[in-house]
Formats: structure tokens, C-alpha cells, sequence
């Protein structure tokens, strides 16, 4: 076990000298050669088949219906949705480089593998962005979107917490920094997603722009893969380094979804007023809801009593968890993913 503040050792590609099976999951030693069948954490596995199955590319999508129905959005719809689009792309678009960077820090080469297939799903949903504004408008307007969603000032507000904590990881690479820089990416693909989701779910319940709706169920599905894995791989940092265990990191946990819910809110109530279909005051408990599950997910008391059932219920129609007995409204061939086990165990919407 080591100091908070130690360095950690950033992985050689191949060690032939060291045992194939990581001796620690940060600053252990290891060949570099993965053998899934000896392995520390055998849920890593789990998560390799689940993340490896969600295969799905954004062009199988027939995007002709919402190309004429965008033009007869509400402006308010299509002011939420051209933001909701844009607000996404800024979160995906770093999770590729940040995921990557994680890696060359973490001794666990099934840590590698997973993240390595977690980038390229970010990579995907980021193409999925573009290839939604490509089907239904002008260069001239995609452009637009994307710059409103670098320069609009609470998406800017929203994502500083995050970029703050991986500039800190990538400035100062200690087991504290990985830990807190993988709770915000836990935040990132575990609420700062959802009014978003929700939103375009909303839209499809009134059998618009249903092709979009598609595309973001697939990316749903993918992003509830992504937060339990990152939440394993926190889980074993801490197991194995009780050091970094301390009272400090719980607050520090909850004062970072303390504030994720409250810019969610203000993001919510600036987007979605008025929107038919939507009642913000309902999408706040969705959101607080989904802070309790994440934190759930890392061990940590729940911040938001009262809130442990999902009220949104209507969201499960088109979302119901992604169990096998997913209800299908999209009726597309790759809508209804694969399971890979039976155990995989989490109740997420």
C-alpha cells in the first residue's frame, strides 16, 4: 500500500520478466499479456462480454422520418433539442482521450482491454452526433449546434467540475487524483447524461423524431455499461489501497453529486420548461434518483432519501432497464442488445 500523493508508475507496453496475472490493479507489477482465465477481478470479464456486445454503428439507423419532422419541432423542442445534441457531443468527445490516459496508469491488463472498448464506443456515439445533424440539417446549422455547445455557458458550467479533476489526473498522477478523476467520470456517464435521454424518449412517447431515439437507446445502453465498470474498477482501487478510503473521499463524492444534481437542475429548468410531455420537477427526482444509484454503485451512502424508485415511470417503456424482456418500441433488428449473463445485476432506470 502507498501514500495518496505517490506517483504512479505509468505501464511499460511488455514486460516479459513479470508474471502475466497484475500483482495489484495500480503501481503492481505485471507482463502485459492478458490470460481472461487468471485474471484478479473476474467481473472485469463480465464487463468485457457485456461492453464487447453492444456492438451497433449509427448509419443502420433510417433517419428520413426525423429529417422531416425536425423542421416541425416547436422552437422550444428544437432549441432543446439542438442543445441536448450538443451538450452530449462535449461529454463524449473527451471520454475517448480520458479513458485512455487512466489506462496507462492502472497494472490490470483486463482494465486495458475494457477500456479500450469504451473508448471506441465514445468514439461511435460521438459520430452518432454528427450523424444525426448530417441526416436532418444543413453543414451551416451543425455547425451551430456544436458551437453552442462549446460556448453556452451552463454547459461550459456543468462540465468544469469534470475537466477540472482529469486536468488534475493528467498534472498529477497519484492513486487520490485517479480516484476522484474516475468518480466524475462515473457522474458524467451516470447523470449528466439522463435529462438528456430522457428528453429525446419524451419526444418519441409523441412518435417524433424516433429515428434519433434509436440512436440514443443504443448509446444509453452503452453508457450504463460504461458507469458499472468504472464503478468496479474504482471499487478495486479502493479495496486493495484502504489508504485512499478516507472521509475526505466520501465528501468529497458527495459534494461532487451534490453539485452534478444542482447543474443538472438549473440545465433542466433552462432547456426543458415548457416542453410538452416534460415536467422538470419530475426529471430533478429523476436525476436525484439516478445520483442515489451511482452512488450505490460505489459504495457510498445515498444522498437523496425518498428517492430510491425511479417516478419517472413512464421512461421505462423505452428504456425498462435493457433486460431481456426489453420492451422494443423502436422494432429495429440491433434496439435489443444481447445479454451476455445472468448476473449482471443492476436495476439502473
Amino acid at each position: 500500500m502507498a501514500d495518496q500523493k505517490e506517483e504512479l508508475h505509468r505501464i511499460k507496453i511488455l514486460e516479459p520478466l513479470n508474471p502475466n496475472r497484475s500483482t495489484a490493479i495500480i503501481n503492481g507489477v505485471t507482463s502485459g499479456i492478458l490470460n481472461w482465465n487468471d485474471i484478479p477481478y473476474p467481473s472485469f470479464y463480465r464487463a468485457y462480454k457485456e461492453l464487447s456486445t453492444n456492438y451497433w454503428i449509427p448509419d443502420e439507423v433510417d433517419m428520413k422520418g426525423d429529417a422531416k419532422q425536425y423542421p416541425e419541432l416547436s422552437e422550444e423542442e428544437r432549441y432543446a433539442y439542438d442543445a441536448i445534441i450538443g451538450l452530449l457531443a462535449t461529454l463524449d468527445s473527451p471520454q475517448t482521450r480520458f479513458i485512455y490516459n487512466v489506462a496507462e496508469y492502472v497494472t490490470d491488463p483486463a482494465v486495458h482491454a475494457n477500456a479500450a472498448i469504451i473508448a471506441q464506443q465514445e468514439v461511435i456515439h460521438n459520430e452518432s452526433y454528427s450523424y444525426v445533424l448530417a441526416s436532418i440539417t444543413n453543414l451551416q446549422n451543425q455547425n451551430r449546434i456544436f458551437e453552442l455547445a462549446r460556448t453556452h455557458p451552463t454547459i461550459i458550467k456543468r462540465n468544469q467540475p469534470i475537466m477540472d479533476a482529469y486536468d488534475d489526473f493528467l498534472e498529477h498522477k497519484t492513486g487520490e487524483t485517479l480516484v476522484k478523476s474516475l468518480i466524475q467520470s462515473s457522474i458524467l456517464e451516470g447523470i449528466n447524461f439522463y435529462s438528456g435521454f430522457a428528453y429525446f424518449y419524451n419526444l418519441v412517447r409523441q412518435n417524433k423524431m424516433t429515428g434519433t431515439g434509436k440512436i440514443i437507446s443504443f448509446i444509453n445502453r452503452d453508457e450504463l455499461a460504461h458507469s458499472k465498470f468504472i464503478s468496479e474498477v474504482i471499487r478495486a482501487i479502493l479495496g486493495e489501497n484502504p489508504e485512499l478510503q478516507t472521509d475526505e473521499l466520501v465528501a468529497y463524492t458527495h459534494d461532487a453529486f451534490r453539485h452534478a444534481v444542482e447543474l443538472e437542475t438549473i440545465w433542466s429548468e433552462e432547456v426543458m420548461e415548457g416542453i410538452e410531455g416534460i415536467d422538470v420537477e419530475e426529471m430533478v427526482d429523476y436525476v436525484k434518483y439516478r445520483a442515489n444509484k451511482m452512488l450505490g454503485m460505489l459504495g457510498i451512502p445515498e444522498l437523496y432519501p425518498g428517492h430510491s424508485e425511479n417516478t419517472m415511470t413512464w421512461i421505462k417503456a423505452y428504456a425498462d432497464n435493457f433486460t431481456e424482456t426489453k420492451t422494443d418500441f423502436f422494432e429495429m433488428r440491433n434496439s435489443s442488445y444481447k445479454k451476455t449473463n445472468m448476473d449482471n445485476g443492476f436495476d439502473d432506470l
